[in-house]
């Protein structure tokens, strides 16, 4: 297929067998806002179903892979793009359970990451099969500064000592540190990493595709018995009582009156990090 541009997504095939969908916001930092996550998903599907496409890359476009969950305006007219029931803890549920679909797809994601990757960004990447990263991208979950992650994928991905440094800091990892950590496949120079992803995806796409689908699941089913599926939906009860703690409403009302912006530059001051190292601003995470 040639080039598809959708209101938030472009969407090709660079390769025989290989399908790319790239988040088209780079105004806002690839920022996820209800009709992206939906662009998102409904790609990767089309891809899952095409017998033409053998592996799936999620790369971003601009800068930045993906700066998180939009948080000021963005969502305003928008339906959330696939159902969740409603009630306490709604939001958690809702975004683990749309990205934990991508680890039921029959063909490989593939994340291509660059720039920075953070909190619901990180989500989306860490549910892909496989991750490539720049080796100075960023991947951090800064929304601690404030609340409870939505996905506490951590400890499964980067151990229990550097899961809860990220969880009390909200302090960012490499690309190269990414890797260390196991949290990523490998990392490249920025400037090489698209074609050592399209390298590593022409590789699986040489390969039988029902051979395939079934490794895929062969590793997913492990990480299951050992509990990552309960282990991630449990933790989004964690997350729902994070929204009464006081130290959330308290952020929520200097949101209120100094704006999304300076709040968050506010939460990142002492650290030095996102926002306060940066003029442009985003309100994502």
């Amino acid at each position: 297929m040639g080039l598809m541009e959708r209101r938030w997504t472009l969407i090709d095939d660079p390769s025989p067998g290989v399908r790319r969908v790239t988040l088209n916001r780079p105004e806002k930092r690839n920022a996820l806002n209800h009709e992206l996550r939906g662009e998102i998903m409904q790609a990767l599907v089309d891809g899952d179903r095409d017998d033409e496409v053998r592996v799936m890359i999620l790369r971003g476009a601009g800068p930045t892979f993906c700066a998180g969950y939009e948080l000021g305006g963005g969502n305003v007219g928008m339906e959330e793009p696939w159902h969740t029931s409603a009630g306490m803890g709604h939001w958690p549920r809702h975004v683990v359970d749309g990205w934990t679909r991508i680890w039921d797809l029959g063909k490989p994601v593939i994340a291509q990451v660059h720039g920075y990757c953070l909190a619901g960004g990180s989500e989306l990447a860490n549910c892909c099969d496989l991750v490539y990263m720049a080796e100075d991208a960023q991947m951090g979950y800064p929304a601690v500064r404030f609340g409870v992650a939505d996905q506490h994928f951590h400890p499964w991905t980067v151990g229990m000592r550097t899961a809860m440094e990220m969880m009390l800091t909200g302090v960012s990892l490499s690309g190269t540190e990414c890797v260390e950590k196991g949290w990523a496949n490998r990392a490249f120079p920025a400037d090489q990493l698209e074609d050592e992803v399209l390298k590593v995806a022409a590789a699986i796409a040489s390969l039988p595709t029902d051979l395939v689908q079934l490794n895929k699941r062969v590793v997913h089913r492990q990480m299951e018995v050992m509990g990552i599926r309960t282990g991630v939906r449990v933790g989004t009860e964690l997350c729902a009582l994070g929204t009464m703690l006081p130290s959330l409403q308290d952020f929520v009302e200097t949101s209120r009156t100094k704006g999304l912006t300076a709040a968050l530059q506010e939460r990142d001051a002492p650290f030095g990090d996102y926002r306060t190292t940066h003029s442009r601003e985003t309100t994502s995470e």
